[in-house]
């Protein structure tokens, strides 16, 4: 039944995703017959990503002789592409990043590698020494990796010490989340066409529903309650969800309904906004000098909290090789190479250490280099990812894992038909009480699958 449901949620996106992925000219023909020559890589994009696009031709496929095709869609229309194609089997791709979320449920229905066999004959790749929370959440029931990390993430404050130094305002390490109210209201115009803070106001479960589930946790709210009864409109949900539409409305950046992480990212780096809640993974980019006009002015704190110790969320984009793929040596190499010790050194000798796709490793942190560049927000995201909580990331027990998602397939569409309505309450269009009202009729028909 999970399956069919899973299949039903991908057909529904598969015009929109093809669409997209035939405008974006960037292999989206199909494997190359198994010759093991040619492989078709699909991946979001965000910055990391878009520099493995950069090193690969005169790296990988120079040494290998692999030529990689690679599809870069921004992380919603990734999201519906690779699950249209993986959930009907199309076979149009041989990796795809993927990420926590997506594992379990798609090694229980059987459609990927499993590629703990291809890491452990790797003695370079050194699989030991890969992150335990990263390793947890790409292992199957099985125990065995069905992903291979390409960087791990949790969530963080980020914040203009410049404006915060001029308002004579200290940041809390730990702070709440009325705190970061207060000051978003305080160096909101602090610099002319700056906004106080930026938080995802974009539809889609792992947009704003990423950023506006660790509010609704930390709230004391949940998706459903252990034994599977809907929690959406609860008082707990309303609360975190009307503080967040409030403060994005008053005190948020222009065009919050169209901002997701890569929009937020540029308002930051730009010096458009005050601060910013979101991936620990945006830190390498801030403090980029040829792209960021903040490198070197941003300071960071934890996931602000309520009710919890802390809020941060996990996340790890990763790659996972489809079993329709008829290029599995290939496309293993690849995603050996991407998720190596080798790799990270190419990028910090290459790009700079700031940009290295950290998160994944315990010895990138013992890197002399990486410590230099990373010494601002090295700690925290090191210390954000080892303490969040799958298991318990609320105030109460709850039906499966996950601390930005609730882990059923139903999920992808739940999330994202509820964050649609949340998006429209931003943008002026309905109230937060009938898209929670709506979205709470939605989740009763989810749990009725589970009870």
């Amino acid at each position: 039944m999970r399956t069919k449901r899973m299949i039903h949620v991908a057909a529904a996106a598969a015009a929109a995703g093809s669409l997209l992925v035939a405008c974006s000219g960037a292999g989206g023909s199909s494997s190359s017959g198994g010759d093991g020559k040619s492989i078709n890589v699909l991946m979001v994009g965000n910055p990391q990503m878009e520099d493995i696009q950069k090193l690969t031709k005169s790296t990988f496929t120079k040494d290998t002789g692999i030529k990689v095709n690679f599809t870069i869609l921004p992380e919603n229309e990734l999201r519906d592409k690779v699950t249209q194609d993986v959930a009907t089997q199309a076979g149009q791709y041989d990796v795809a990043t993927v990420g926590a979320y997506e594992i379990p449920i798609w090694q229980k229905n059987g459609w990927l590698h499993e590629l703990s066999s291809y890491a452990d004959k790797d003695t370079s790749f050194d699989k030991a020494d890969l992150l335990k929370p990263m390793v947890t959440s790409l292992s199957g029931s099985d125990g065995k990796l069905y992903a291979l990390p390409f960087y791990g993430e949790s969530s963080m404050l980020m914040y203009n010490k410049d404006v915060m130094q001029a308002k004579g305002i200290t940041v809390p390490e730990h702070p709440t989340w009325q705190q970061i109210a207060d000051i978003a209201a305080k160096v909101d115009g602090a610099e002319p066409g700056m906004k106080g803070i930026c938080l995802r106001g974009l539809a889609g479960w792992g947009e704003l529903g990423a950023s506006l589930t660790t509010v609704v946790n930390t709230f004391g709210g949940t998706w459903f309650t252990k034994d599977w009864k809907a929690q959406v409109n609860s008082a707990a949900f309303k609360k975190a969800t009307n503080f967040y539409v409030d403060l994005v409305k008053e005190h948020g950046e222009a065009g919050a309904p169209q901002a997701g992480f890569t929009e937020c990212l540029n308002a930051m780096s730009q010096k458009k906004v005050a601060m910013w809640y979101d991936a620990t993974s945006a830190a390498g980019s801030l403090e980029d000098p040829s792209s960021s006009k903040i490198s070197g002015h941003v300071g960071y704190a934890y996931a602000p909290t309520v009710e919890t110790k802390s809020s941060g969320w996990l996340w790890s984009w990763a790659w996972a090789m489809p079993k329709t793929t008829k290029n599995a040596d290939a496309a293993s190499q690849f995603m050996l190479w991407a998720s190596s010790k080798k790799y990270e050194k190419l990028v910090g000798e290459k790009l700079g250490w700031a940009r290295v796709p950290a998160g994944k490793r315990a010895s990138t942190y013992e890197i002399p280099e990486y410590q230099k560049a990373a010494a601002s927000f090295g700690d925290i995201t090191l210390k954000s990812i080892e303490g969040a909580d799958p298991a318990n990331p609320g105030v109460q027990p709850r039906p499966t894992v996950g601390v930005q998602y609730v882990a059923i397939p139903e999920f992808q569409d739940l999330g994202t038909k509820v964050t649609q309505e949340i998006s429209a309450a931003i943008a002026g269009k309905t109230s937060v009480d009938k898209a929670l009202d709506d979205g709470q009729k939605l989740a009763v028909d989810v749990a009725k699958n589970y009870q």
